[in-house]
């Protein structure tokens, strides 16, 4: 933790000058009758890009991954976009519907939608 002091701005004032002449600081917008709504996008918006895939007897991540970006070697993507459901990448269950997501299997930056198989 360090000792530096927060800038005191508490004493800063400001005025707005319109076509109507100045504006003291005191006069404030009027929000009272303002309305708004919140609605979550869960189950709305699915993940861009993304694919799923079923578990299946005899699966790991490195098969799974090989299937569906043509590299063994990307089965972190997997387990990363599926932390919510895998705690350990070798212990997938037949069954379990994992997220596939898009990556960028060549390294060139952009996401690879045409290399996944």
């Amino acid at each position: 933790m360090t000792n530096e002091r927060k800038p005191d701005f508490s004493k800063v004032q400001g005025t707005v000058r319109g076509t109507t002449g100045e504006v003291p600081e005191t006069a404030k917008p009027d929000f009272s009758k303002v309305q708004g709504t919140v609605r979550g996008t869960e189950g709305v918006v699915p993940d861009a890009g993304d694919r799923s895939y079923t578990v299946e007897k005899g699966d790991t991540l490195s098969h799974i991954a090989k299937a569906h970006y043509g590299r063994a070697s990307k089965w972190r993507a997997i387990f990363e976009a599926n932390r919510d459901i895998l705690d350990d990448p070798d212990r997938i269950k037949p069954g379990q519907v994992l997220k596939i997501p898009a990556i960028d299997v060549d390294g060139d930056g952009d996401v690879d939608e045409d290399d996944r198989r």
